[in-house]
């Protein structure tokens, strides 16, 4: 039998929706916080292939979620071109800044990635021998106005400022980052399905943060262009799009990008996403992070309340973002039941 997931994508509706979560492998399971300091550093941790999937089978042990994600971060691939990457403890990453064309000129060429993310294609190939035979595993990447966000920057940002200043300032030089980003991506993830991953997922995080013909330009358009050209390659491979924060304009992204399933935050209702997203394919998600740290009766109104507004349709059920730091393992479980059923 097909995998469920898999069966969602195809635009099948299931009695029972599959399961994964955004981040599932992370620091709120003290399994994963152990292996993290057996790696001794994040980075450290993702280039290592073996703890590396080692933390992305943990949660699918201990859950039997119907999916695993790699485990990796969309800093590695601006890292790969030549910026240099490290994290801060308790405030996170920090890039070398792409802010003038010498600094650009600088970058290595979008299909000269390859060697340093080595590493993590050998833990794709890992975890496609080692996950159970139900699971699907799920590659990805960030979508390149928001890894843009952070190569400008040097770092996150409440409002995305700093790329949006030099948007205004310096259109061709942004225009090209957004570009390189672009190209990398499509070899990067087409490296992960030839790797072992069935499905890819594009995180555009700070989507939201564009306006007006700026979202199509810098967000819609090069997922457009990388779900086209990754289509190209791999002939039936599922896309997942995420364009954080798109609040309305969620509607109509099926087509516009011509992926298999939108993923939504929790910044619309299910009721509405039921009646505007749903119609053009699957959707994911999209319950409140927050409940896997509050837990208790709200969690599970909550998340019979997303399964009962996306039931007539095809859906994967998931969080409208990552999980945090602070969540209850055992909530996470309750979230799963109620969803199941049990």
């Amino acid at each position: 039998m097909t995998k469920t997931i898999l069966r969602a994508l195809a635009g099948e509706t299931l009695p029972t929706p599959p399961i994964w979560m955004m981040r599932q492998a992370g620091r709120y399971l003290p399994e994963y916080r152990a292996t993290r300091a057996q790696a001794g550093d994040f980075l450290s941790l993702c280039y290592n292939s073996d703890l590396a999937a080692e933390v992305t089978l943990q949660p699918i042990r201990r859950y039997g979620f119907d999916a695993a994600i790699l485990f990796a971060d969309i800093l590695l691939l601006p890292q790969a071109l030549g910026a240099d990457l490290w994290f801060v403890t308790g405030e996170g990453p920090r890039l070398s800044t792409i802010t003038a064309q010498a600094e650009f000129d600088a970058l290595k060429p979008a299909d000269a990635i390859h060697d340093h993310l080595a590493p993590v294609y050998e833990t794709l190939r890992i975890l496609s021998r080692d996950l159970p035979t139900e699971t699907t595993l799920i590659g990805f990447a960030g979508a390149p106005w928001t890894v843009a966000t952070y190569m400008i920057a040097g770092r996150g940002t409440p409002d995305q400022g700093p790329a949006h200043a030099l948007k205004a300032e310096n259109r061709p030089l942004f225009e090209a980052i957004l570009d390189r980003l672009t190209e990398a991506t499509i070899d990067y993830l087409s490296q992960q399905v030839q790797a072992g991953a069935e499905v890819v997922k594009l995180f555009d995080s700070w989507a939201g943060s564009l306006q007006g013909d700026d979202f199509v330009k810098y967000a819609i358009e090069p997922a457009t262009r990388i779900t086209s050209a990754l289509k190209a390659r791999h002939p039936g491979l599922p896309v997942i799009a995420f364009p954080r924060g798109a609040e309305t304009r969620y509607e109509g992204l099926h087509a516009a990008i011509g992926a298999d399933c939108i993923a939504l935050d929790d910044g619309v209702t299910p009721e509405w996403a039921a009646a505007h997203v749903q119609p053009g394919g699957c959707v994911q998600g999209n319950l409140k992070s927050s409940h896997m740290v509050t837990g208790g009766a709200d969690l599970v109104r909550e998340t019979r309340r997303v399964v009962d507004a996306l039931k007539h349709g095809p859906h994967i059920f998931n969080l409208g973002h990552g999980i945090t730091p602070d969540a209850d393992p055992e909530n996470v479980q309750l979230m799963i039941d109620t969803v199941r059923g049990a």
